[in-house]
């Protein structure tokens, strides 16, 4: 133990003071950092009002107004569905949650746990939208545009990473075939996406698309946003695929090729394995660009997380607490984000991805 203790002693004086000058800056840093966590503390906690009561919270020498949260939280976390039925989606989300987190055991990774996770998929996707949805089981029925906040956005987020990616894989493919025409749709359609931002295709889903569909056919609003997230991160996604796909030494199909086995075969057997665990890191990374680039519909009036919050900032009482909101929306952005990045390093580590084998 003491032994582990010198070594780690020796190795912090070797990054953070082997000269002079980095022992001024860090000393520096330190004391910034101190100064910085201390007047968050008095501020976050020490003088903070916890209560939902408006006086306290305007009270002289005060610090965050938590009361805000208090009062306005189920507003941000469920957005304008009905407050007696917003216990649906709580479990509507805790049902798709639920699944995400077995997905992520390993144990589950099996043909046999492969089937079970397919079937609980589609049992929580159907509990979610008849949830969510109602006008079945007695449900009130609840139209999509009163849908919002989290259950709103770990939806879009699901829906849009689990679409894009066979989308992305087949135009990733397509982008490397032999055949021209193909290969010419699949680099057009991708470079044509990706020089357009995300906002532009939601409005071209909310208000353009409804005008080229025929006579009497409607799209729920939700669907065309869904829609517009799942084609706009597909073309991102191939290009994650496709630099999965260079990593692999071309020798290896041709080998696969020489066994006798089809072209679906080396792809679907040698080639994607290894193209998809080398592009974990870059996966991660549109996993999480998906989960906060939802908060972009509030501009087609749909409200996630971010525009949940808005809401509850138009009550003129509460206005001027709106960091504190921020900063609670942002504690759950931040809470969401770091899991799935630190669950994305163990995931490396278990494949090891990026070390010899």
């Amino acid at each position: 133990m003491h032994a582990r203790m010198n070594a780690s002693a020796q190795r912090l004086r070797q990054r953070l003071f082997y000269s002079p000058g980095a022992s001024l800056v860090t000393l520096a840093a330190a004391g910034l950092l101190a100064w910085a966590l201390w007047h968050a503390l008095d501020w976050g906690v020490l003088r903070a009002v916890g209560s939902p009561e408006i006086a306290a919270c305007k009270a002289e020498g005060h610090g965050a107004c938590w009361g805000f949260v208090a009062e306005k939280w189920r507003l941000i976390v469920f957005g304008r569905y009905p407050y007696e039925q917003q216990w649906r989606p709580a479990l509507a989300t805790g049902a798709v949650l639920a699944m995400l987190i077995a997905s992520a055991l390993p144990a589950l990774w099996s043909r046999r746990g492969a089937r079970a996770l397919a079937l609980g998929w589609l049992l929580a996707l159907g509990a979610f939208f008849t949830l969510m949805r109602g006008g079945a089981f007695g449900l009130e029925s609840v139209g999509t545009e009163r849908w919002g906040g989290l259950p709103l956005t770990v939806i879009l987020t699901l829906i849009g990473i689990g679409a894009s990616a066979p989308i992305g894989v087949a135009l990733a493919l397509a982008r490397r075939s032999t055949m021209g025409l193909l290969r010419s749709l699949a680099v057009a359609y991708i470079e044509l996406v990706r020089g357009v931002p995300l906002i532009t295709v939601l409005f071209v889903a909310t208000f353009v698309f409804p005008l080229v569909l025929p006579a009497g056919w409607r799209l729920d609003p939700f669907w065309r946003i869904a829609i517009g997230i799942v084609l706009f991160q597909a073309a991102y996604m191939a290009e994650t695929v496709r630099g999965g796909l260079q990593s692999v030494p071309r020798t290896q199909a041709e080998a696969a090729m020489s066994l006798g086995l089809r072209y679906w075969q080396v792809q679907g057997s040698v080639v994607l394995p290894q193209a998809l665990v080398a592009v974990i890191p870059a996966f991660v990374n549109n996993l999480l660009s998906t989960f906060m680039d939802t908060s972009l519909v509030t501009v087609v009036s749909m409200y996630d997380l971010t525009g949940a919050l808005r809401l509850a900032l138009g009550d003129p009482v509460w206005r001027e607490f709106f960091i504190e909101g921020y900063l609670f929306i942002a504690a759950i952005y931040f809470g969401a984000s770091f899991l799935m990045s630190r669950y994305s390093l163990w995931l490396e580590r278990r494949l090891r991805v990026g070390h010899p084998s």
